[in-house]
């Protein structure tokens, strides 16, 4: 059992820049893939990125590819979503997922367990 707790969220003006994390418990953090999902008010859950086990490859949705930065740090079992140039469109929770994997790849579904979010809020 994998537990996942997020934070770093807030509210922020557009513009700025938010780093959320995400800590990982109860397994071998290396052997994790992991994901960043939001969801907005009345909308689907969407990806926003991903990042292999070994931190080597990384994956991101169009709208934030350039402004987004995923990351893990495999001695800290802790994964990472720097934000910038945050739009108020951004606005979501932020959900992070794991997934076991025994190739060092990114995914962008397939996930066994997720946290429980936290509120990104960007005002114009």
């Amino acid at each position: 059992q994998v537990l996942l707790v997020e934070s770093g969220g807030g509210a922020v003006q557009a513009g700025a820049s938010l780093r959320l994390s995400c800590a990982a418990s109860g397994s071998t953090f290396s052997n994790l893939a992991m994901g960043w999902f939001r969801q907005a008010p009345g909308k689907e859950r969407e990806f926003v990125g991903a990042i292999s086990r070994r931190g080597h490859y990384t994956n991101y949705q169009d709208s934030v590819r350039g402004r987004f930065t995923v990351s893990k740090d495999n001695d800290k079992n802790v994964a990472y979503l720097q934000m910038s140039s945050l739009r108020p469109e951004d606005s979501a929770v932020y959900s992070c997922a794991a997934r076991y994997t025994t190739t060092d790849w990114y995914y962008k579904d397939g996930y066994d367990y997720w946290g429980q979010g936290t509120q990104v809020t960007v005002s114009s």
